[in-house]
């Protein structure tokens, strides 16, 4: 897999419609061609003191922010066609598909690989963890400003340019 997207979503509260912020980065032939940060008016629009303090994105910060819809198609053209790769795929997954319904868009059923779970595959227990700063350091990245979606989601396809794009490259991680 040379052609991919990694997506990072972060939330307002404990519903996964209320993506807030959303980092893409683009992979074509195993290479970083373009990277796009987005802050998204989060439905429901309220956010939890907990996720602000993972983040640090207030209802200030989206307050004048477009609805998912009007992101998203914005982000479409770039994505369609390419798969998304994830830490821990399930959660950004789940964002994704929760929003479109939130917004009664019809779901394109987009394909998702986790970098999480190529990890846990790949290095197994050469980790202490597979959270994405300790993944991302042991691959050679600095993910200075965790929980920022735009880093969060470099650090997703560094990481997947690692294990995922070259499978040699993998016997000598």
């Amino acid at each position: 897999m040379k052609d991919f997207v990694a997506i990072d979503f972060e939330t307002a509260n404990q519903h996964r419609s209320s993506v807030c912020s959303v980092g893409i980065v683009i992979v074509k032939g195993g290479k970083i061609v373009d990277k796009l940060y987005k802050l998204i008016h989060p439905i429901p629009d309220y956010y939890s003191y907990w996720n602000t303090q993972v983040h640090g994105l207030t209802a200030e910060d989206t307050a004048k922010a477009d609805s998912f819809p009007k992101v998203w198609s914005e982000i479409a053209p770039f994505v369609k066609g390419m798969p998304f790769v994830a830490h821990n795929s399930p959660f950004d997954e789940g964002c994704l598909k929760a929003v479109f319904q939130a917004y009664e868009m019809p779901y394109p059923n987009y394909q998702f690989h986790c970098t999480c779970r190529a990890s846990r595959r790949i290095l197994g227990d050469r980790l202490p963890n597979h959270q994405l700063q300790t993944v991302a350091e042991y691959c050679g990245y600095d993910l200075a400003n965790h929980h920022h979606a735009l880093a969060d989601a470099e650090a997703c396809a560094w990481i997947a340019i690692r294990l995922l794009c070259d499978e040699e490259a993998n016997n000598n991680l």
